[in-house]
C-alpha cells in the first residue's frame, strides 16, 4: 500500500503583495473607476439609465483588475472591506467637491432625484470587489 501526498495550498497562503501595496492599488483602482464614472456621468447626463449601466461596468472592471492584480487570494471579508472603502471615498469626494464648488455635486453616487439609480451605484461600489473573489474551499 502506498501513501499519496497531495500538494494543497492553504487559503491563508502568503499574500502576493504587502498590505501597503494592496492599499495603494486599491486606491488607484478606485481613482480610475471614479474618473470613468465621473466622465460618464458628465457625458451621458441626458440618459441616466444608460449612464448607470456604463458606470457599473466601469466599477466592475476596476474591481476585477484590483482582485486579479493586487489580491487574487482575497477573502470575502477583505473584498467587502475594500468595497466599503470605495463607498467612503466616493462619499468623501462628493462632500469635498460640493463644499469646494459651492454647488451640489453627485457624479460618483448619482443624484438623489433618481433614488433607485443612486442605490444601484452605491451597491455597485460596495460589492464589486466581492463579486470576483474566488472560493478557497
Amino acid at each position: 500500500m502506498t501513501a499519496t501526498t497531495h500538494s494543497h495550498t492553504s487559503p491563508l497562503a502568503k499574500p502576493k503583495h504587502g498590505a501597503s501595496v494592496r492599499m495603494a492599488i486599491s486606491v488607484a483602482a478606485w481613482i480610475a473607476a471614479a474618473m470613468m464614472v465621473g466622465v460618464t456621468n458628465l457625458q451621458m447626463a441626458s440618459s441616466p439609465v444608460a449612464a448607470v449601466v456604463i458606470e457599473v461596468a466601469a466599477i466592475l472592471l476596476m474591481a476585477v483588475a484590483y482582485i486579479k492584480i493586487a489580491c487574487p487570494e482575497a477573502t470575502l471579508d477583505h473584498a467587502l472591506f475594500v468595497g466599503t472603502t470605495w463607498v467612503l471615498l466616493s462619499i468623501a469626494t462628493e462632500l469635498t467637491m460640493t463644499a469646494r464648488s459651492g454647488r451640489q455635486w453627485f457624479a460618483l453616487l448619482g443624484t438623489p432625484a433618481n433614488g433607485g439609480l443612486r442605490c444601484v451605484l452605491l451597491i455597485a461600489w460596495l460589492i464589486a470587489p466581492a463579486v470576483f473573489v474566488r472560493s478557497h474551499e
